[in-house]
């Protein structure tokens, strides 16, 4: 059997920067296994699975090592397969998560596309010394998201500068690790330690920005926000706080498109 396979990089307008990820858009859902396979096999951050079921795409995303919950950059480059490949005409296509229910993402202007996730509600906690081993720098405040902690610190220099120990990092448990700070170029800045899922650092991570997204809104007093991931190829992202949904833009870059034996 043949499968039609395509590679986006996401959060960029270029090839070579942002997330890069797979998409399969299948006509009946394979086997998990066979769909974690392909995923290992690919190696990348996300490999994203859809399925038509009639005016929604049901989606699902694997990292080499696992499926997860919710994934912005591999959610954003379906979008970008659909409404390049597939055409699909309409100007918001509507997915369907099992882990995470209803998301959406809309076209917009000059290549812009925009995500609608819900929010991720993060709870303050003690600094964790584990974690601050791990991320071998204290940060200032710690939170717990759904799946992520996220460490904050004074200055983009710092978070630049860490270098975690990933053995120790892959011992704690949660899904990864988010660091930020607030950006000289942008509003906010942010890195994303992920060894349990195979990823040990994210290029651009969409999903952390439903956790990201609140906390800034409380201390800028904004809304709106421009935000940068600063992984060695970096992602560009405009966030909006709603309440209870964040809205995530970013462009997408087409890399490869194929076809995979299965």
């Amino acid at each position: 059997m043949k499968q039609k396979i395509y590679q986006v990089d996401a959060f960029t307008d270029r090839p070579f920067g942002g997330n890069p990820a797979a998409v399969c858009i299948l006509d009946a859902w394979l086997d998990t296994a066979l769909m974690q396979s392909i995923a290992e096999e690919n190696n990348l951050a996300e490999t994203a699975f859809a399925v038509q079921k009639g005016e929604v795409y049901e989606l699902r995303w694997f990292t080499p090592e696992t499926e997860v919950d919710l994934c912005g950059h591999a959610t954003l480059a379906t979008a970008y397969v659909l409404f390049n490949y597939y055409n699909h005409n309409e100007k918001t296509i509507r997915f369907y998560s099992p882990r995470s229910g209803e998301l959406t993402v809309e076209k917009t202007a000059n290549g812009w596309m925009t995500l609608d996730f819900p929010t991720d509600p993060i709870v303050a906690i003690r600094n964790n010394r584990e974690l601050d081993n791990a991320i071998g720098l204290t940060p200032i405040k710690t939170f717990k998201g759904k799946t992520d902690f996220m460490m904050v610190y004074s200055s983009q220099q710092e978070v630049e500068a860490i270098t975690p120990n990933l053995h120790l990092l892959n011992q704690l448990d949660c899904r990864g690790v988010i660091v930020t700070a607030p950006g000289q170029e942008v509003d906010f800045i942010s890195r994303f330690f992920a060894p349990q899922c195979g990823i040990p650092e994210d290029p651009v991570t969409g999903s952390a920005h439903t956790s990201l997204t609140p906390y800034w809104y409380e201390v800028l007093g904004k809304s709106k926000m421009t935000a940068k991931q600063l992984s060695k190829r970096g992602g560009d992202l405009i966030c909006e706080y709603l309440g209870d949904r964040i809205k995530i833009s970013g462009k997408a870059a087409p890399y490869l498109t194929g076809e995979i034996e299965i």
